[in-house]
């Protein structure tokens, strides 16, 4: 597994089709993190989420990871083991409670570091679950990110901006 079918440029938004490696990409990250992780006494809750989570989604070529820890753990020292995993810590990045790290260059994966008890943990579970089992949804989500990411193809935040609507609509269903 060469991990080819990962990677997107800063600065750019392109969709692609969904790759039916990418639930075996992720499990491989799993795999290389976690022995990392443990050396450092740090133990996560790993999920993959995001697009590349769900079998024929469109999206960016970038497997979005989300961890789990417990409120209790030491946020510093699982912030100080992923960098020594090689990720690259970004901060909120204005979400207040996660903590978002990027790995790969160009980026390969996204992860994001939560409490297991918090809302964003909790939404984007529910999010990916819900286009797991609603593939009528799943197929319009693909369809608005194709469009998103064509009239916005360097504009991340429009884009983003862009599926809020949808997503929070998904959101207010699947609760």
């Amino acid at each position: 597994m060469t991990g080819n079918s990962l990677g997107l440029e800063s600065g750019t938004v392109r969709v692609v089709p969904y790759d039916s490696a990418w639930p075996e990409l992720y499990l491989a990250e799993v795999e290389r993190l976690t022995p990392l992780l443990a050396a450092h006494g740090v133990q996560l809750v790993l999920e993959h989420t995001g697009s590349t989570a769900v079998p024929g989604v469109a999206a960016k070529p970038v497997l979005d990871i989300l961890a789990g820890r417990r409120p209790e753990d030491s946020r510093q020292r699982i912030i100080d083991a992923l960098v020594s995993a090689g990720y690259v810590y970004r901060g909120e990045q204005g979400i207040p409670g996660r903590d978002f790290f990027r790995r790969g260059e160009p980026r390969q994966y996204h992860l994001h570091l939560t409490t297991t008890d918090s809302s964003f943990w909790r939404d984007h579970r529910k999010f990916r679950d819900y286009l797991l089992s609603h593939p009528d949804a799943a197929a319009e989500y693909s369809a608005l990110k194709r469009d998103l990411a064509a009239r916005h193809p360097q504009d991340r935040e429009a884009y983003i901006e862009g599926k809020t609507a949808f997503v929070n609509a998904i959101l207010k269903q699947a609760r």
